[in-house]
């Protein structure tokens, strides 16, 4: 068992796809409406299957999870 911080937004694989997206789709980008955010966000999901480095990146430095 490993005691983990109570706040550790790098050890959380949300973060990383939330970083990457801010730094690629919606990079420099201004909404006008949320509906506009909404589509460029799913726009950029969609995108990220594609990226296999990207998404990689996202999950280095977690922890690894012990088979029982």
């Amino acid at each position: 068992m490993v005691q983990l911080p109570a706040y550790a937004p790098g050890l959380h694989p949300a973060e990383g796809v939330r970083s990457a997206l801010r730094r690629t789709t919606l990079a420099d980008l201004a909404f006008a409406d949320p509906e506009e955010l909404i589509t460029a966000v799913r726009r950029g999901l969609r995108r990220l299957p594609y990226r296999p480095d990207v998404l990689d990146g996202c999950l280095t430095g977690l922890p690894q999870r012990r088979p029982p």
